[in-house]
């Protein structure tokens, strides 16, 4: 995102696995299977024998996702981070988000609409559509639709990131 700039109409929302509305969230520290940790945050993840991991299999469904992997703040990122971006740690503790708003970027071609229906891709990542991340568009097979009480909360912002209610 760059800096010092004036805008004109909206500001950027953020970056992806924001939280927003802290004083409502329902937030779990949780351990990462090292094995397995989520790439990136603002991403779906799954509990899996006590761990979180990412959604990574084509059988994953809605009823597997355990949250969204929220981005801690302050947070020191790793040296070879680009100025705007963080790599989650492959070990440790992470915090979930259960319940509450988060910001996270908005997969696929579709844009997102306020109280518009939120769907997971859980096959055939590609550039843009990691699996575990959010679209506002069916793919067939390869996004399942979250439940009713996780919706989108606006159109996303000119690099790509919303806003999702989760479990409100």
């Amino acid at each position: 995102m760059p800096s010092l700039q004036a805008y004109q109409y909206r500001m950027p929302a953020g970056f992806a696995g924001d939280l927003q509305r802290a004083e409502i969230a329902t937030i779990e520290p949780q351990l990462i299977d090292p094995a397995a940790p989520p790439t990136a945050f603002g991403v779906a993840v799954k509990m899996v024998n006590g761990k979180i991991q990412p959604i990574n299999l084509a059988a994953d469904t809605a009823a597997i996702v355990y949250g969204v992997n929220l981005r801690p703040y302050p947070i020191q990122g790793n040296g070879t981070d680009p100025l705007g971006s963080s790599t989650p740690p492959t070990s440790g503790v992470t915090d979930i988000l259960r319940r509450g708003y988060v910001n996270v970027v908005l997969g696929g071609t579709a844009s997102a609409l306020k109280n518009g229906t939120v769907y997971l891709r859980v096959a055939s990542p590609a550039a843009g559509k990691p699996l575990g991340g959010f679209e506002a568009g069916a793919d067939g097979a390869n996004t399942v639709a979250m439940p009713a009480s996780w919706s989108f909360t606006g159109p996303a912002d000119s690099y790509g990131v919303t806003e999702i209610a989760v479990n409100i």
